[in-house]
C-alpha cells in the first residue's frame, strides 16, 4: 500500500499594497513596475505608494545530471518462513533533471476592484517562492487604504468635514464638497447648524465591493466661532437673540 501523495508547496509572498481612496471608488489598474524581491512567508516591508512594482523572483532552471526525485513510500510483504511474512517498507525515486535557482523579472498588473476592504487581496497564484519537487508559492498583494486629505474611511461608510462660519450656522449656507470620482455633493443648509453636528448623505460613500450598493457620506460641520467681538457687535447681537 502507497502512502498518500502530499503536496508540497512553495512560500507566499505577501506584500501590503497602498491604494488611494479613488483607486477602491472607482476601480483602478496598477501596473507594477520598480523593483520587488521575494521574501519568503512574510511580509514586505516596502510600502509601493505609486503601486509601480518590478517583480523578480527565484525560478527553477535545468542543471547537468540527474538527482532522485519524486520519492515515495512502498509497502511489500517479504516471506521469512513458512507461512510467515514480515511487512516492509522502501522507499523508491524516479530519476529526474538536476535543477537549480536562478532569477527572473517580470511586470506585474494589479486590478484594484471597486469597494476593496483593508485586509483584502490580490492573488497571483503559483507566483511565490518556488520549491524542488514541489509547487509554487502564492505572490498575495495585500490591501491597504491610504490615508486621504479630505475622506476617512470607516468600512463602506466615508466621513468628512465641513468648516462654515458663526453666521453661516446661523442663518444657513449653500455648499458643496467635490468627490472621490468630482461629482459635486450638496452639502447646504437653511436651518440652524450645531457645532459638531453630523448630517448623513445616503448613497455618497463607498460602492460595496461586488455590489451595486454604497455606503453613506457623513459630514461633521465645524463652526468657525470669532476670536472677538467689538462692544456694537456685542450689542447688536443681543438685540437680536436677546
Amino acid at each position: 500500500m502507497e502512502e498518500e501523495e502530499r503536496i508540497v508547496k512553495g512560500d507566499d509572498v505577501i506584500v501590503e499594497l497602498e491604494a488611494t481612496l479613488e483607486d477602491l471608488y472607482m476601480g483602478s489598474t496598477l501596473k507594477q513596475m520598480s523593483k520587488l524581491d521575494s521574501l519568503p512567508q512574510s511580509d514586505c516591508s516596502s510600502l509601493f505608494r505609486n503601486h509601480r512594482v518590478w517583480r523578480e523572483k527565484n525560478i527553477l532552471k535545468p542543471a547537468p545530471g540527474k538527482r532522485p526525485c519524486k520519492c515515495r513510500n512502498e509497502v511489500y510483504h517479504r516471506q521469512i518462513g513458512p507461512g510467515m511474512f514480515q511487512q516492509m517498507t522502501e522507499q523508491v525515486c524516479e530519476q529526474c533533471q538536476n535543477v537549480k535557482f536562478g532569477r527572473e523579472g517580470f511586470n506585474v498588473t494589479i486590478d484594484i476592484e471597486k469597494g476593496m476592504q483593508d485586509g483584502q487581496e490580490v492573488v497571483f497564484y503559483e507566483d511565490g517562492e518556488p520549491i524542488v519537487d514541489g509547487e509554487p508559492g502564492d505572490l498575495k498583494f495585500r490591501i491597504r487604504t491610504a490615508p486621504h486629505d479630505r475622506f476617512r474611511r470607516e468600512g463602506d461608510d466615508l466621513h468628512a468635514t465641513v468648516t462654515i462660519t458663526l453666521v453661516q450656522a446661523l442663518v444657513g449656507f449653500e455648499k458643496t464638497i467635490k468627490h472621490l470620482d468630482d461629482h459635486l455633493v450638496n452639502v447646504s443648509s437653511k436651518d440652524i447648524t450645531k457645532h459638531k453636528e453630523v448630517r448623513k448623505f445616503k448613497g455618497e460613500g463607498m460602492p460595496l465591493h461586488s455590489s451595486k450598493k454604497k455606503g453613506d457620506l457623513y459630514v461633521t460641520y465645524d463652526v468657525l466661532f470669532p476670536t472677538s467681538l467689538t462692544e456694537d457687535q456685542k450689542s447688536k447681537i443681543k438685540e437680536v437673540l436677546g
